[in-house]
């Protein structure tokens, strides 16, 4: 827009229905694999327009700022959740990545067996339609605010019985969306939980010029694939024939408070988007990088836990456990960064934790 208006009754001076330059769409999509999937459009009338899936888990999939892409779609495409096979790797059959998928909630990260359990890659909690899904616009402190939220379940008759809710939050004049998520374990047993907030972004935000900064104190390549590479972890380059995907793990400095980041920029079209989450709730972060033809994303991942999978972290030490009536909170910002004075704030915050 030329002008931001804010209050209620100034902004309704200049339209007719609020819906003109913002709000939500709430409406279902047709054909395909996608047939069915209820998909709400948010706008928040100052250029931020993003897609949230609640037949899959409230997660995003498509997100542009000023009319230019952030988001990867794989291609999958969008695919309704009862395409969902756990087998092994068939996951990946609908992963329509997006820009945000979450992996658990009781396992994540690559297919094992653990203690007798055949687990699939990732877990079962992205192709999860969400319950008692409630889409708005409010006025809050004389701005108009979007807001989505919803309870994702993850059950089994003699097994866990874990509930994730999830509000995700969105205003006018902000190039933010708040990811505010609380998993409860209403069962009457301990169970495992691995938590990754798969967060990718893909051209035209990602390019050969784009760089990512991240407060790294040490970076882990996952394999020799990735080692050969981790002298340019942070920088990209162009789609390239054969690229096989690559993750490294990095150990973050953090505020006092435990607020740390990770962004990507590109400095050409003078964007980015960082990603704020607190270590104290998401100690790691794994970093995706895949430029390959065709398959060209870069992943951001405040995680819980290792991506070897649970039997892996089982036998390390590493996996949490959630206690029976216990709660957890994971708070996530998603911030568009419009030029070159905000790009350059956050680069200077991440280097001073």
């Amino acid at each position: 827009m030329s002008k931001e208006v804010f209050g209620k009754r100034e902004l309704l001076r200049y339209v007719g229905n609020l819906s003109q330059v913002l709000g939500i769409k709430d409406y279902r999509l047709m054909g395909g694999k996608a047939k069915g999937v209820r998909a709400i459009d948010v706008r928040n009338g100052s250029g931020l327009e993003f897609t949230v899936l609640p037949d899959r888990c409230l997660d995003i999939a498509w997100l542009s700022y000023k009319g230019t892409n952030f988001s990867y779609i794989s291609q999958t495409g969008i695919v309704a959740p009862q395409y969902y096979n756990e087998d092994n790797d068939k996951w990946l059959r609908s992963f329509s990545v997006g820009l945000l998928t979450t992996c658990g909630l009781t396992y994540a990260g690559l297919p094992c067996i653990d203690e007798g359990n055949e687990l699939g890659l990732h877990g079962r909690i992205s192709n999860t339609p969400a319950e008692e899904v409630c889409a708005n616009t409010a006025w809050v402190d004389g701005k108009p605010m979007m807001r989505i939220k919803g309870n994702i379940r993850e059950a089994k008759f003699h097994g866990e019985n874990m509930v994730m809710e999830r509000e995700i939050i969105c205003k006018y004049g902000e190039n933010k969306i708040y990811i505010n998520d609380i998993v409860e374990n209403c069962g009457f047993r301990e169970e495992p939980l691995m938590i990754i907030y798969h967060i990718n972004l893909g051209y035209p935000i990602l390019c050969e010029k784009s760089y990512l900064v991240m407060p790294s104190n040490k970076v882990i390549p996952r394999n020799q694939d990735a080692a050969k590479d981790l002298n340019i972890y942070d920088k990209m380059q162009p789609p390239t024939h054969g690229f096989i995907e690559q993750a490294f793990f990095h150990e973050l400095r953090a505020g006092n408070d435990g607020t740390t980041c990770g962004a990507l920029v590109n400095p050409e079209l003078q964007l980015g988007a960082a990603i704020w989450f607190n270590k104290n709730q998401l100690g790691r972060l794994t970093q995706w990088r895949l430029m390959g033809e065709g398959e060209y994303v870069i992943g951001i991942e405040p995680c819980n836990c290792i991506v070897e999978g649970r039997a892996t972290a089982r036998q390390e030490g590493s996996l949490q456990f959630i206690k029976p009536g216990e709660i957890r909170r994971f708070n996530l910002e998603i911030e568009i960064l419009d030029g070159l004075d905000r790009i350059n704030q956050v680069e200077d915050v991440i280097r001073n934790y």
